[in-house]
């Protein structure tokens, strides 16, 4: 692994015009992560039509202290979160009287593997859903419970516990189902749209520059397999939505709402992008 000093102050963005500077590029590492047991695939071959030939796991591009948080299960404070998604999955709530275990039963049978294929076509939205949204659909109808907040902890911990569940499963969503083709397309157009003051695009730091550092961050491809994903500069679990929030934001532009079309869209095909990669979730960032 090659190794560079960081240049206090060399990773800045030039709003007037747009051109990111970044520090050298460092590449990624080459290790093997195994999880609890589980062998995880951390590089598969890129589907067609990406832009990259190999699709490459975040944790490849994080400092060694933080990969082996991720590997150990007691050491990975996102576990917590798992283990509290497990309670939920099994309280009764709402009108119903049913619990998620009441319909499913054993997560670990009746979830297993189902994080890896989602977001999945829904037609009686004619949407796609995400799994926090497929959690509220279950809650509402099948429950007559209430439907999530946005990032309520709950949210986060039941939905990080179903994905948990598909651990090391590798990333496949199936474009064929209803009008998944068509978000696909609108979410890969907002992957390339430069938007707000710095006038930037997801492409412009996790394609770009990927490789290069920003700040004091190694900048990975941007994947969305290990989500729910613990950060420890937050301290806390981060959802994808938040996460993708957090990035428009960082752009200075106005970031549209929690699970809108837009977002969904994007999640669709930032989701494809990791095609053929393990689920990590929850994997841990800096």
């Amino acid at each position: 692994m090659k190794r560079y000093s960081l240049m206090a102050g060399a990773a800045f963005c030039l709003a007037v015009t747009g051109m990111a500077i970044w520090t050298a590029a460092a590449d990624p590492v080459d290790e093997t992560l195994e999880i609890d047991g589980v062998p995880m695939t951390t590089r598969a071959p890129a589907p067609e039509g990406h832009p990259f030939d190999e699709v490459l796991s975040g944790w490849l591009f994080r400092e060694a202290e933080t990969r082996a948080t991720q590997e150990d299960t007691f050491e990975n404070p996102g576990m917590i979160a798992v283990e509290e998604g497990a309670e939920i999955w099994n309280t009764v709530e709402g009108s119903a009287g049913k619990s998620c275990a009441s319909c499913h039963d054993d997560a670990a049978v009746s979830m297993k593997d189902v994080g890896a294929h989602y977001p999945k076509w829904d037609a009686d939205s004619g949407k796609p859903l995400n799994v926090e949204l497929r959690i509220d659909k279950c809650r509402v109808e099948n429950m007559g419970a209430e439907a999530y907040k946005f990032d309520q902890p709950e949210q986060k911990a039941l939905t990080a516990f179903i994905k948990h569940q598909s651990l090391g499963t590798p990333v496949e969503l199936d474009l064929s189902e209803g009008d998944m083709q068509t978000w696909w397309d609108r979410g890969k157009e907002t992957y390339y749209t430069r938007t707000g003051q710095l006038n930037m695009a997801c492409a412009t730091c996790h394609e770009g520059a990927m490789g290069h550092y920003i700040r004091a961050d190694h900048l990975s491809q941007g994947q969305v397999n290990g989500f729910p994903t613990y950060r420890f500069n937050t301290g806390g679990l981060v959802s994808l939505h938040n996460r993708f929030r957090g990035c428009i934001r960082d752009t200075r532009a106005e970031f549209p709402a929690a699970f809108s079309d837009e977002l969904m869209a994007l999640e669709v095909y930032v989701t494809w992008r990791g095609t053929g990669l393990s689920v990590e979730t929850p994997a841990v960032r800096q």
